[in-house]
This record gives C-alpha cells, structure tokens and sequence, in this order.
C-alpha cells in the first residue's frame, strides 16, 4: 500500500513540475508577446516609450 502511494506522489509530483514548466514558458511567451505589442502600438501613436517607464 505504501508503495502505491509513493508511487502516486512521485507521478503528481512529476505533472505538478511538468505544469509548472509549461506555465513559465506559457508567462514568457505572454510577456514577450504584450512587450512587442505595447511598442508596436506606441510606434502607431508616436510615444516615446523610452521617457516613459512602462513595467
């Protein structure tokens, strides 16, 4: 029995850090793609995004 459920953990543990790591790459790829629209936007409207501190 015990070793069933040692056996269950590692599994979830193993999908738990396999989602984690798509979430990061998901994040970075979100903030990549918000990044460049933000400035492809500021370029339409003439902005100068480099006075402005954008976070």
């Amino acid at each position: 029995m015990t070793e069933d459920t040692h056996q269950d953990a590692t599994r979830r543990n193993r999908l738990l850090e396999a989602a984690h790591e798509e979430m990061v790459k998901f994040e970075r790829k979100e903030n990549e793609f918000r990044k460049k629209d933000r400035l492809e936007r500021a370029a339409e409207l003439q902005l100068p995004l480099d006075v402005i501190k954008v976070h």
